[in-house]
């Protein structure tokens, strides 16, 4: 079985109200590609991956006119996707919804929320002492992860959460210390939010669950200046520690050594420096049972692995469709 998850850079701005897929010659949300090239590319990539079921993350908006499953079964249906199904949770208001899109012949699919004492349902509030003021804050999440009950079609059960956890830019602040101020804020509330992903994995471990987090954690080992302040990624807080840690060999390796190359899952054009950034964001962790089935990882970076380089439609599809790559997980389930 393939899992995979994919951020699909403004994929709603390729659907109409009614959902239907608009591949013209307009521009698309991405810099100088149109909605055909876009709309073209995905259904490449969404093809070579085939994989059984899709996590996309920024995938099209749910509100009173639009609906993410609609118009992603409608992305399904013009490309022929077996994945041909797909499901929410919480919707958002940020244009950007979170949904798994998967083949029904393969498993079978249900938003499922739960809560503990440790770790209260994801549209709710976590309350913790951020600043160490003997003062709870009160923690939201801007995207509400979706957790999932999936069965595959050999009765194996096993709980997945799609997240997309994202430290908000300090809009509005001018001065130094108050970007600095209001950029540490923000961290630490990107971290309160990885603390509570963390207690329901290990609510569902608890019960012995086999657990998969899959999703853009925007966060990883010496991403930016302000992990030593705090100590840890939020990427090591829900990976764990221990016997009940979550693995993602990517992760492992680059947390082993931030000297040597590391590899990465997205591309970001820095305009004002005349550069690409390339950078970690997007994971998919496994608890440990499931790591004991020995699966196999693989990012599908144009540049980094070896066959999406060297199929050039796949190559030039990868860098059109999307700043992020998937990341796939093949696993005997």
């Amino acid at each position: 079985m393939r899992i995979a998850t994919y951020n699909v850079e403004w994929f709603d701005s390729l659907f109409s109200d009614a959902g239907d897929l608009l591949a013209d010659g307009d521009w698309s949300a991405r810099h100088d590609v149109t909605r055909r090239q876009q709309a073209e590319a995905l259904g490449i990539v969404f093809t070579a991956m085939d994989a059984d079921a899709v996590m996309v993350i920024e995938a099209p908006d749910t509100n009173s006119r639009r609906s993410s499953v609609r118009a992603l079964t409608r992305f399904a249906e013009s490309f022929g996707l077996r994945t041909r199904e797909a499901v929410t949770g919480f919707t958002n208001d940020t244009q950007q919804e979170i949904a798994l899109l998967y083949d029904p012949a393969v498993l079978t699919v249900r938003h499922d929320p739960q809560a503990s004492d440790a770790a209260p349902r994801f549209d709710t509030e976590f309350h913790i002492d951020l600043d160490i003021d003997a003062t709870r804050d009160r923690v939201t999440f801007s995207k509400p992860p979706l957790e999932l009950s999936v069965t595959t079609a050999r009765g194996t059960k096993a709980r997945l959460i799609g997240a997309h956890l994202k430290s908000k830019a300090p809009h509005g602040a001018t001065t130094r210390d108050e970007i600095m101020r209001l950029a540490i804020a923000n961290r630490r509330k990107q971290l309160a939010q990885a603390i509570w992903l963390r207690a329901r994995v290990d609510g569902l471990l608890a019960q012995g669950d086999s657990v998969i987090v899959l999703g853009d954690l925007n966060d990883g080992p010496g991403l930016d200046e302000y992990e030593n302040l705090f100590g840890r990624s939020s990427v090591e807080i829900i990976l764990g520690e221990g016997a009940e840690a979550l693995f993602d060999p990517h992760a492992a390796q680059a947390l082993q050594s931030r000297i040597t190359a590391q590899p990465t899952s997205a591309r970001f054009y820095l305009g004002e420096q005349g550069r690409y950034l390339q950078a970690l964001l997007d994971y998919i962790m496994v608890s440990p049972d499931l790591a004991a089935r020995q699966p196999s990882w693989r990012i599908w970076h144009p540049f980094e692995d070896p066959v999406c380089g060297e199929i050039s439609e796949l190559r030039e599809a990868l860098l059109t469709a999307s700043d992020h790559f998937p990341v796939t997980l093949d696993i005997d389930l």
